[in-house]
Formats: C-alpha cells, sequence, structure tokens
C-alpha cells in the first residue's frame, strides 16, 4: 500500500536507536518527511509513500536484512532509490550492494554531507524514473488511440520502409500511406521518425503487422 505526501520522503530502517535518532533529525532538518522502521519487517508491513522516496536501511538486522528487504520490494514492483549502511563494510558487499541496485553504500559512521548527497541523489533519480514513467504512460494511451490501419503503417516506418513498400505491403495506395502516416504522427504527438522509431521501443509493444 502506498501513503500520499507532498514531501519528499527519507525511510530509515535500522535496529540502532541511536543511528534512527540521528538519521531522522538530519533528515528532518533538511525539511524532508521521514518514515522511521526499527526493522525491515515493519517496513514491509508498512504503508511505502505515493511520491518521490528514498530508503536508507542497514545491511545487517535480524530476520530480514537490508539486501532481503530490497528484493522483497522489487518482488513487488517497489523500486526504491536505495542506501546501504553497515557498520562492517567491505568490498564484496559493497559490489553486493550495487548489485542489488544501490545508490550508495555507506559505513558507520557516516558523514553527514556523504549520506546527504546520497539522498539528494537518489531522490533525483527518483523523480527522473517517475516522469519517464508518466511520459511512457500517456504515450500508451495515445497508441491506443491508434487505428489498426495506422498501427501497421507505423509498424511498416519504424522497420525502415519507404511509403511505397509500405503501400505495397498492405496493398494501399501510397497517398493513403502518407495520410495513415500523417494521422498517426499527430495522434502521437510526434513529428519526426526517430521519435517514432523511440516511442515503438518505449511502448514495448509488438505493433500490427
Amino acid at each position: 500500500m502506498t501513503c500520499p505526501t507532498n514531501k519528499p520522503v527519507v525511510i530509515v530502517v535500522d535496529d540502532d536507536q541511536l543511528v534512527r535518532q540521528s538519521l531522522d533529525a538530519l533528515f528532518r532538518s533538511m525539511d524532508f518527511a521521514v518514515q522511521i522502521h526499527a526493522s525491515a519487517q515493519d517496513l514491509l508491513e508498512s504503508d511505502l509513500p505515493d511520491g518521490p522516496a528514498c530508503l536508507v536501511i542497514d545491511v545487517r538486522m535480524p530476520m530480514v536484512s537490508g539486501f532481503d528487504c530490497r528484493r522483497q520490494l522489487l518482488d513487488r514492483g517497489v523500486d526504491i532509490p536505495t542506501i546501504f549502511l553497515t557498520g562492517h563494510g567491505d568490498i564484496p558487499m559493497t559490489v553486493k550492494a550495487m548489485k542489488a541496485g544501490a545508490i550508495d553504500f555507506l559505513t558507520k559512521p557516516y558523514r553527514e554531507q556523504d549520506m546527504l548527497e546520497a539522498v539528494y541523489a537518489g531522490l533525483a533519480g527518483a523523480a527522473e524514473k517517475r516522469a519517464a514513467g508518466d511520459e511512457v504512460r500517456g504515450l500508451k494511451e495515445r497508441y491506443a488511440t491508434l487505428t489498426r490501419r495506422e498501427r501497421q503503417v507505423m509498424h511498416g516506418v519504424t522497420r525502415g520502409l519507404l511509403n511505397k513498400q509500405i503501400a505495397g505491403e498492405l496493398e494501399l495506395s501510397e497517398i493513403t500511406v502518407k495520410l495513415h502516416r500523417s494521422s498517426l504522427m499527430r495522434k502521437l504527438a510526434i513529428r519526426t521518425v526517430p521519435e517514432l522509431v523511440r516511442a515503438a521501443d518505449a511502448i514495448g509493444e509488438q505493433l500490427a503487422a
């Protein structure tokens, strides 16, 4: 589940009360909203923010580790930019954290500036990903308005075919293909063929042949 908020949210998960209190004070001083959890299981059972968020989580915790928590979130389709914390950092663990999609991997005691820079980077990445997702959703909605013929013409264009070749494949006149092509570009709010090709890739659907 998610809960709406207007402020960027930093989610802190650490079984050390002093660390939780320190990070809570740090992030609130920067005007972030903060969610505090003493365990990964507590986080997994809670409502998540519906907006830009960043997760700061300890790697070594009882029951569910930081790595396992992130994996479970991903399994649910929740991809929150994550900063892993540990009091026992080493190179293999750092590599594992990066492979798990971490924004950063900080060893306690961390520098507050390093923590804030990592959080800002995570929130910026979350905002970019959200914007990209909104753009793709809008593109899919516009693609859904295309007629079958327009989708067929789009498929031909994105394969690099000329209007004449598309006309031959679909048994249409070249002028009809041009009209369909103009209409689909207008509906998709696209002006160039390279943009159309990128749009087709972003949509990720098999266009009608």
